[in-house]
């Protein structure tokens, strides 16, 4: 009888411990899961269209970033306000004077943010620009289009098609990651470039399908003392 009972007692401690080991793995996990939602929150929240101003620009060189030429506000990071959502449309239903606007003038289904960098400095100096992917969800990049103005002038950027061929009227992106560079030089003293940015779902791309419904891109511009190769 006692037998018995030191083995009923042994299982059920058993049993606690097998329980207790079960509860504690089962609050790791979702400790885990809590810590992965916050890093890939703060991740999205920082924003899908963000423009860097290397600090060295504007410490050494004078070079500064506003969205505003009536009140300059020097500003080393941007985050641009996005659409809630894209639906696809055709490049004819952007306005013929999208770049003649100042910070974000978004429209139905595209992004459009105009912003400015001046020379404050007392020397000629110059500066690299590059448009980077920093991730991508169900392959949207496939479609988009991302125009960018610079003092008047425009360059439309996209993939590659399905056949290896440029898309009609685009200039095709540089990589997988680098959409593209720029390299400013002898940018006096004074001296102010405007750039826009548009950004769109093209609907006439063969790729612009049901398969990237959902889908989401995360692009950095950034502006650096000197060209880093990624």
């Amino acid at each position: 009888m006692e037998n018995k009972v030191i083995l009923k007692s042994l299982k059920h401690r058993r049993s606690k411990k097998i329980e207790k080991m079960v509860k504690i793995t089962l609050l790791v996990l979702l400790l885990a899961f809590i810590l992965l939602y916050f890093v890939f929150r703060f991740i999205y929240n920082s924003g899908n269209f963000t423009i860097t101003l290397d600090r060295n620009l504007y410490f050494e060189k004078g070079i500064v970033v506003y969205d505003n030429p009536y009140d300059k506000n020097y500003r080393s990071r941007i985050q641009v306000e996005i659409p809630e959502k894209f639906d696809n449309i055709s490049e004819k239903w952007l306005p013929s004077d999208i770049d003649k606007y100042e910070g974000n003038h978004n429209g139905d289904n595209y992004l459009a943010y105009s912003f400015y960098i001046e020379n404050t400095g007392n020397d000629v100096s110059d500066y690299w620009g590059e448009i980077v992917i920093e991730d991508v969800i169900k392959n949207v990049d496939e479609a988009i289009r991302l125009r960018v103005y610079k003092n008047g002038e425009s360059v439309t950027y996209a993939k590659l098609a399905g056949d290896g061929k440029p898309e009609r009227g685009t200039t095709p992106f540089e990589s997988n990651s680098s959409i593209a560079t720029y390299h400013v030089s002898d940018f006096k003293p004074g001296q102010i470039d405007k750039y826009t940015i548009v950004l769109w779902l093209e609907g006439n791309d063969p790729e612009c399908n049901d398969n990237i419904l959902g889908g989401e891109i995360k692009l950095l511009m950034e502006f650096n003392s000197e060209f880093v190769e990624n």
